[in-house]
């Protein structure tokens, strides 16, 4: 069962990111107030003391960052899966809308060195972690049907949290610090 749940759980998520990915898009795109408003808040409550401590500073700070997103998306699937959508959700809102935003001054061509860098560990790093929160979720729910083990499962689900999750958003974090600003520099 625990493959099969993985698999559906995964395609569930890509499909809710995707989704809320583009109506952030749409959004930012269409309400120029919603645009302004998003970068307020990434500039005053997400990025405002991001410089600080150099290098080594901000790699700690994005990487535990990172980290506790993932293991929210993961633990959320003990809500039956509510937390884990909600915040795979305003992730991809966010991202959409910053997409929007910055993709509209600056272009194509510099989100791409912007984001798929590191995007292409930190991303897939989101989606399993949701998909294990929902795969939680499962586990739960059979559980509470009485042909479940949730304990079990869980198990065998924190262990692939470990061995897949945390050396991406390692690998994530690294990337995003040390490479890529210089891609962006030579691409730009």
């Amino acid at each position: 069962m625990y493959n099969r749940t993985l698999g559906s759980s995964i395609l569930t998520v890509v499909a809710v990111f995707v989704g809320a990915l583009i109506l952030g898009f749409i959004v930012v795109t269409l309400n120029a107030t919603a645009g302004s408003a998003l970068m307020n808040f990434l500039r005053n409550d997400i990025f405002a003391d991001v410089g600080e401590g150099g290098a080594p500073m901000l790699f700690a700070k994005i990487f535990l960052n990172n980290l506790e997103a993932c293991v929210l998306l993961f633990l959320g699937g003990a809500s039956l899966g509510f937390v884990t959508l909600l915040i795979i959700s305003l992730n991809g809102m966010v991202i959409g809308g910053v997409v929007a935003l910055v993709g509209g001054e600056r272009g194509p061509l510099f989100m791409a060195a912007a984001i798929l860098p590191h995007g292409i560990f930190e991303i897939p790093a989101f989606i399993i972690s949701g998909a294990l929160g929902i795969s939680l979720a499962h586990a739960l729910w059979a559980e509470f049907k009485g042909n479940g083990d949730v304990a079990a499962e869980g198990e065998s689900l924190g262990r692939t949290f470990l061995r897949i999750v945390l050396p991406l958003v390692l690998l994530a974090a690294a990337i995003e610090v040390f490479i890529t600003p210089y891609v962006i520099a030579v691409l730009l």
